[in-house]
């Protein structure tokens, strides 16, 4: 199948000039905001924090669960667009860096860390053996290591495939990623679990693991969705791509919306019937005070406006809506994160200054300029993957 491949039409052009200046000017701001927010606020810095650390996981990690994904599943149509993804996923370098400032704030932000407070708590001191210092740094380092360490391994045998045209480098692709889904639904379950969940260590939920799951998929589906049409659009993506191809992210971003909204209703029903105590005090915080109109925006944001946009068929297939929307999911499940991290902060009421915006800009900066760096030097299409023409003569 691979012979085939030699007559399909891609020159390496690297990026869009306005993605490069994009990207240095957002990721230099971000930079230099974050920096005056620490030395201003460190606290709220250290929430924020915790925010873009968030956003950059559901990026980066998103992104190897879908390279995962279509290896195990044998996709045709996503072939195309999987070095896209790829080169996102290059984002998990980058996370162990952003999550110093995480650890070393470890105080400030996560209750569970002060040794007086589990001494004089029974359920702290219940969960002392898993939330303590030392087992939350062990898993840190466990989580990095698997996300980068699968990153390369999917990313070198893939870019190797474009020389050698090797399928046994798809097969070997294949059986890493069988090995890779557990170890992704581990691991990103329990970094929501200690990032974000445990900011409130008495509340419990055994479907917040899945929540984040749909937040991620979401986010990095939004991102990819993106840059592929703003490639195509501007003659740096291989020939070919159709509204069928577009059809397909758009379902799939419909149907994650759905499964989104899902899984947040779920959650919120079982914790509102069973009325326990112990689990109806965090969406009871989130609907007191100003909060309460931010819970209702967050609905209206991450499902209503999504969920009617997409709805339609013509409406997944349209370039301008799918790229629109891709920037809306994304800064959707920023609000999601803020949402879930920031009522620890402040529970009064929401709060959003420059603070928060220097560190949403962070974040896109380095989502960017990863992308941008792998893009310049590498095929952003895996030219010799067996499938790539199957992927491109793909129709509904």
């Amino acid at each position: 199948m691979s012979e085939h491949n030699t007559n399909i039409e891609y020159t390496h052009r690297g990026i869009p000039p306005v993605l490069s200046r994009v990207s240095s000017a957002l990721l230099l701001i971000g930079i230099l905001v974050a920096i005056i927010s620490y030395l201003t606020d460190p606290v709220r810095s250290a929430f924020n924090n915790i925010v873009l650390l968030m956003l950059l996981t559901s990026v980066g990690v998103g992104s190897l669960f879908l390279i995962g994904i279509e290896y195990l599943a044998g996709a045709v149509w996503s072939t195309p667009f999987r070095r896209v993804f790829e080169f996102l996923a290059s984002v998990v370098l980058v996370i162990p860096v952003i999550a110093i400032p995480v650890y070393l704030n470890v105080h400030s932000v996560y209750h569970w860390s002060h040794t007086d407070a589990v001494a004089a708590d029974k359920i702290l001191s219940g969960k002392e053996p898993y939330l303590n210092e030392t087992f939350f740094l062990i898993r840190l380092i466990a989580y990095f290591v698997v996300w980068i360490v699968f990153y390369f391994i999917f990313t070198s045998n893939s870019k190797k495939q474009d020389k050698t045209k090797d399928q046994k480098l798809t097969k070997r692709n294949i059986r890493f990623s069988a090995l890779f889904m557990p170890l992704f639904a581990l691991t990103l379950t329990f970094s929501a679990i200690d990032f974000l969940m445990s900011l409130e260590p008495h509340w419990f939920s055994t479907i917040f693991g899945v929540y984040f799951f749909a937040g991620t998929v979401l986010a990095s589906l939004a991102a990819g969705t993106f840059l592929v049409i703003m490639f195509v659009q501007k003659g740096y993506f291989i020939k070919g791509i159709i509204k069928d191809h577009y059809y397909s992210f758009g379902a799939l971003l419909f149907a994650f919306i759905n499964f989104w909204a899902y899984i947040a209703f779920s959650q919120y029903m079982l914790i509102w019937y069973a009325n326990l105590p112990e689990e109806t005090f965090w969406f009871i915080n989130k609907w007191e005070g100003s909060w309460m109109y931010f819970s209702i925006f967050l609905i209206i944001t991450h499902f209503l406006v999504p969920y009617f946009a997409l709805l339609s068929q013509p409406s997944k297939m349209n370039e301008k809506r799918l790229k629109f929307m891709s920037i809306w999911i994304l800064f959707a499940h920023i609000i999601d994160l803020y949402w879930l991290v920031l009522p620890t902060f402040n529970p009064e009421g929401f709060v959003f200054s420059w603070n928060e915006i220097g560190f949403i800009i962070l974040g896109l900066g380095l989502i960017l300029t990863m992308f941008n760096w792998k893009a310049r030097k590498e095929n952003i299409i895996p030219i010799g993957d067996p499938k790539l023409k199957r992927g491109l003569d793909f129709r509904l």
